[in-house]
């Protein structure tokens, strides 16, 4: 079917009475300013970073959806909603929890590099590495999407309702309209790049080239019809034919262009991927394995184990103490990990409870000594046989938390990678940088990084979908967040105020946001108490002071039933029944 069959397809299909596709214009420009960053409800519970992504989420539950349903169906409906942040022409990391088998699952829907790509990608021709801003609107940063392919096996293997009503009302919002939200059109209007692509400018500015307001009404007729295709023929309508052609073309046409081909497309494939669990405290903290940031998750939290958290509830000696944990964890990740397809990362030993006791060791409890640290020595590994890498990882991406009535559960972040990723258009949606989280040096004096470029492979990401359960292995906690290389510290940061502080799932968001990567000086949110940054810096901690918010998100299980929240300095929702 052509794309404008397909629209005037979905033009019938939008006065068809479906439970799940229902949804009057009025509601798809609701106040994003009036959304419920937390939540509590009985029975079921959905978050999600745009409030009407959760409604959908919300929707597919109350229509018999499970899961699996609803986290897919509102990632699809991230394309229109937080263009910025992820979509169908991006990917994904699933952790999946069935509560009747009382099993937990994990897909790798992460984008790849195209069979053409080289080590040297990202070299000029003297072998130096390209400036970043550069590079990463350059199309060769393009990876092959996984999202749809993630989306379509977690629908598979744990859906409910036919696949055509998880696609709906993503289709529906991108034929009859959507309001934009104010965080994206502040985005758009920092943009300096988006409005010089024609597509991009017919759909989200003004004919003067200023972007449309907070409340525009969006149409995207095109993203409609691919989605009808894609509802109709299922994501291999994404993979092969005419969307599959005109991706390959746009990346070909664009400046400088790309060289991913259909024939990368069609062999992407999903991977399930080793599930990756610990214990800290009183608890089973759960996630996947590489590509994605879970292991430094756990190593941060490993770290911590030795020390008396419950004492020092959010203050000063606190964070000290997490930041400290951090570098150190961040240190082994910059020297050891990647696609574990191209490298054996030694992440068994980088979690070995001796490894973490003698690098714990390390941690003064009251003074911090500025500067990198030396990563570990753990078994299955030598260190100085690999290169240190430090990609710069921007922060976009998107996080999506559901546990439904049966007590399933699933953990997914999504990405583009920077905002508005690569700033090509397809068929109505962007598509990803993602391969600018790929090391641009593909060596360190010598010595391989293991995160390089290589054909097929797996950029190293920070995402990290958890799932938390309780010593009697009933669940407790769904937890994600968006936000680059600190999503990780964000991520342990939720799990340590939980578990250690016993704080609420809405107040441990609110915390102030902090953490040492070892690449320069302690990064604190510039809003924290001017107490608090006395205080690190007393400790011997050099600040870097600034504003970002975190984009975590989360369902905490409580014996009164479910807590939801967001970030609240963000515009998400927690939703439920």
């Amino acid at each position: 079917m052509g794309h404008r069959a397909a629209i005037r397809a979905a033009d019938r299909e939008r006065t068809a009475e479906k439970p799940v596709t229902r949804f009057a214009l009025a509601f798809l420009l609701l106040a994003i300013t009036a959304h419920t960053a937390a939540a509590e409800t009985r029975r079921d519970m959905v978050e999600s970073a745009d409030p009407r992504a959760a409604a959908i989420g919300r929707d597919i539950l109350r229509a018999g959806g499970g899961a699996a349903d609803a986290a897919a169906a509102m990632a699809i409906a991230l394309t229109s909603l937080e263009p910025q942040s992820a979509g169908i022409g991006g990917g994904g990391f699933l952790v999946y929890y069935a509560a009747h088998a009382k099993k937990v699952s994990a897909l790798d829907g992460r984008e790849s590099a195209p069979a053409a790509a080289k080590p040297d990608r990202f070299l000029d021709k003297d072998g130096k590495p390209l400036p970043f801003p550069g590079a990463m609107l350059d199309a060769r940063s393009i990876g092959v999407p996984g999202l749809l392919r993630l989306a379509e096996e977690m629908h598979r293997r744990w859906g409910k309702l036919p696949w055509a009503a998880i696609v709906a009302p993503s289709q529906k919002i991108a034929a009859d309209g959507f309001a934009l939200s104010p965080r994206v059109a502040k985005l758009l209007a920092e943009d300096t790049h988006l409005p010089q692509n024609p597509v991009a400018r017919a759909l989200w500015y003004e004919a003067d080239g200023s972007a449309k307001p907070a409340g525009a009404t969006i149409v995207n007729p095109a993203l409609a019809a691919s989605l009808h295709m894609i509802a109709d023929k299922g994501a291999g309508a994404f993979y092969e034919g005419p969307i599959a052609r005109d991706i390959v073309s746009a990346v070909a046409n664009a400046n400088p262009p790309g060289d991913l081909t259909a024939e990368d497309l069609r062999a992407y494939r999903v991977k399930e991927r080793p599930v990756l669990c610990a214990p800290y405290r009183d608890t089973r903290v759960c996630g996947m394995g590489l590509p994605a940031g879970t292991s430094v998750v756990l190593e941060i939290l490993g770290l911590l184990e030795p020390f008396d958290l419950k004492t020092h509830t959010a203050d000063a000696e606190a964070w000290h103490l997490f930041a400290a944990a951090s570098r150190l964890a961040y240190a082994d990740r910059i020297r050891f990990l990647g696609d574990p397809d191209f490298v054996k990362s030694p992440v068994a030993g980088l979690l070995d409870t001796a490894y973490l006791a003698a690098r714990a060791k390390l941690i003064e409890p009251a003074h911090f000594e500025p500067g990198r640290v030396p990563p570990g020595e753990p078994a299955g590994q030598r260190s100085e046989l690999w290169g240190d890498e430090r990609p710069p990882e921007f922060p976009a991406t998107s996080n999506i938390s559901v546990v439904d009535s049966d007590g399933n559960a699933a953990a997914m972040t999504v990405t583009i990678d920077s905002d508005f990723g690569s700033h090509v258009l397809a068929d109505g949606f962007l598509l990803d940088n993602e391969l600018d989280d790929f090391s641009f040096v593909p060596e360190d004096d010598g010595r391989p990084v293991a995160n390089r470029v290589e054909p097929g492979k797996r950029p190293l990401s920070a995402m990290s979908p958890t799932i938390v359960f309780d010593r009697s292995g009933a669940l407790r906690l769904v937890v994600g967040s968006a936000g680059g290389p600190p999503i990780i510290t964000d991520v342990a940061k939720a799990i340590v105020a939980v578990v250690d502080w016993r704080m609420s799932l809405k107040d441990a968001l609110a915390l102030p946001n902090i953490d040492d990567r070892d690449i320069g000086p302690t990064e604190l949110e510039s809003s924290a108490p001017p107490a608090l940054a006395e205080r690190l810096r007393a400790m011997g901690h050099t600040l870097r002071l600034w504003g970002r918010d975190s984009g975590l998100g989360g369902i905490l299980v409580t014996k009164d039933g479910l807590e939801g929240a967001t970030d609240p300095r963000r515009e998400g929702a927690a939703l439920g029944d």
